[in-house]
């Protein structure tokens, strides 16, 4: 499907969809359980594939009802052995968190996933579970899916770097909490998206489990249960999507725009609050009601990193262009290492649309001050963050701008368009 966006503007009131982070953990952490109900949960392609992961391992998914309530029968923290192929489809966040699960069960697992997928490294991740006493392995010897893993693992100590990709420690603190003797995780590298690693923690804190953070990396102590207080757990908002709808207001608002479903949390993409205030927006965040108000504002460019909130990169280009002056997003090396490479898509994509834009390994700067960005035909590269952002784009291009693969946006954000439309965009499906 391509989506058409037409220069409009936008304005009134619109609700966060659930944290895509949060529900990814909040559902396997019910798997690990005896059981337990995830509410206001994010039903999206990315966290159905863990829904059928937790189901493949012996746990079952009530999804049957209604959206905002999972009821979870869990596995007790004993994954069987799947009697099939786990297809992980495009979640990378899947994959990782269920491969550690896989290296508990008594038996031989496989998992594999699309073709984007299968292009992800994974090789860290099945090292730590070699160093477990597991067996772990690429099928084509490259560190990437099809993956075949055997347990069962007691624990141990690991040693992994933490510059790859964040979701390693997370996979592993988790199926630590119930292995016999505990996973500590000692990092080769500095962390990248620690913020990730501490909604771990947060959702792990929810459900019982004690897990912490240690001198060398974390550490997770054995023989613990999964158990959330009352029997369920509240996904909080996304802020990651919420990014795209504060941009919007930021940079299209006719009339403020209200994005309900802020609550604070630990989330790392929070931090697109402080980038558009740095770079100028009229916002106000009343973080107690949970609500932020953005109104069309004169941007100016500005210097940021993304170590560690990379799923970030696409909103801030896009701001970026639309700035007076220079925007430059650094420490970005890691998020070429996505559903695709997140930023030479940018660079290519904003280009195209008019946009003055350099693009080294790890740095991507764009000349806001010397762009007038038209519209174009671009290619959302099957990445659900490249097309929101470029939806957003879309807003502020004059003439019309067309986005190919748009259906993509299913991943984390169902209903992306519709949204967009009853805040006034003009948005055609083609």
């Amino acid at each position: 499907m391509n989506v058409q966006i037409t220069r409009s503007g936008v304005g009134g009131d619109v609700q966060a969809p659930p944290s895509k982070s949060y529900t990814h953990r909040a559902i396997l952490a019910a798997g690990y359980a005896d059981g337990a109900s995830v509410t206001d949960p994010l039903v999206s392609a990315d966290t159905r594939a863990t829904m059928r992961a937790v189901e493949a391992y012996g746990g079952h998914v009530d999804r049957s009802d209604v959206d905002d309530v999972l009821s979870v029968e869990g596995f007790a923290g004993r994954p069987a052995v799947p009697a099939d192929v786990i297809d992980c489809a495009n979640s990378g966040t899947t994959m990782r968190l269920v491969t550690a699960a896989a290296a508990l069960a008594d038996g031989v697992t496989v998992l594999t996933g699309d073709d984007s997928l299968r292009s992800r490294p994974q090789g860290p991740l099945l090292d730590a579970i070699e160093q477990l006493g597991g067996r772990a392995e690429s099928t084509r010897r490259n560190g990437q899916a099809p993956l075949v893993v055997e347990g069962p693992v007691d624990g141990g100590t690991v040693s992994i770097p933490g510059d790859v990709s964040s979701q390693y420690i997370t996979a592993l603190l988790m199926a630590g909490a119930v292995t016999d003797d505990g996973i500590g995780i000692e990092l080769e590298t500095e962390l990248k998206s620690a913020p990730y690693v501490q909604i771990t923690l947060e959702v792990l804190d929810a459900f019982g489990v004690d897990a912490r953070e240690t001198d060398e990396g974390f550490a997770v102590d054995g023989g613990q249960s999964y158990a959330p207080a009352g029997g369920e757990y509240a996904v909080p908002g996304d802020f990651s999507s919420m990014s795209y709808l504060l941009a919007a207001g930021a940079l299209a608002g006719d009339d403020e725009l209200r994005v309900h479903g802020a609550q604070p949390s630990a989330q790392g993409d929070s931090a697109i609050v402080s980038i558009l205030e740095e770079m100028g927006a009229d916002l106000e965040w009343d973080r107690d009601a949970g609500e932020i108000t953005v109104r069309r504002s004169a941007l100016s460019g500005i210097e940021v990193g993304v170590e560690d909130t990379p799923d970030l990169l696409p909103t801030i280009a896009v701001l970026g262009a639309a700035a007076d002056g220079t925007t430059t997003i650094t420490d970005c090396e890691h998020v070429r290492y996505k559903e695709t490479d997140r930023v030479s898509a940018m660079a290519e994509a904003l280009t195209k649309m008019g946009a003055s834009v350099e693009e080294e390994q790890a740095t991507l700067t764009i000349h806001g001050g010397d762009t007038e960005l038209q519209g174009a035909t671009v290619d959302g590269r099957a990445d659900h963050r490249i097309v929101m952002s470029l939806a957003v784009a879309g807003l502020v291009a004059d003439g019309t701008t067309e986005i190919e693969g748009a259906e993509h946006v299913d991943v984390s954000f169902p209903g992306f368009f519709d949204v967009l439309a009853g805040v006034g965009a003009d948005v055609t499906r083609v």
